[in-house]
């Protein structure tokens, strides 16, 4: 896959991530596979009652944008989780 389509893959929930780690041009698209498991990570918060639901309202917008820039092909960092980097 090329980097574009390796960084929308991506961001499709955990099946999406684990084909663009194992069969994408990881390196080009380290940016966005970063960027999606920051999320999928952080998204794993909603099952706290209440401010849960919040949370996920919130990841799903972040999951928005960050879609967009990977379709855009822009490096365009999430709000409040974009500077988490855990794929260096």
């Amino acid at each position: 896959m090329d980097m574009r389509t390796t960084g929308i893959v991506a961001y499709v929930p955990w099946v999406g991530l684990l084909i663009a780690l194992c069969i994408g041009d990881k390196e080009g698209a380290k940016f966005h596979l970063n960027q999606s498991l920051v999320l999928h990570l952080f998204a794993l918060l909603g099952v706290i009652p209440c401010l849960g639901k919040i949370w996920l309202v919130f990841i799903f917008v972040c999951w928005i944008i960050g879609l967009v820039a990977a379709i855009n092909e822009e490096e365009k960092e999430v709000p409040l989780l974009g500077k988490i980097k855990l794929i260096k």
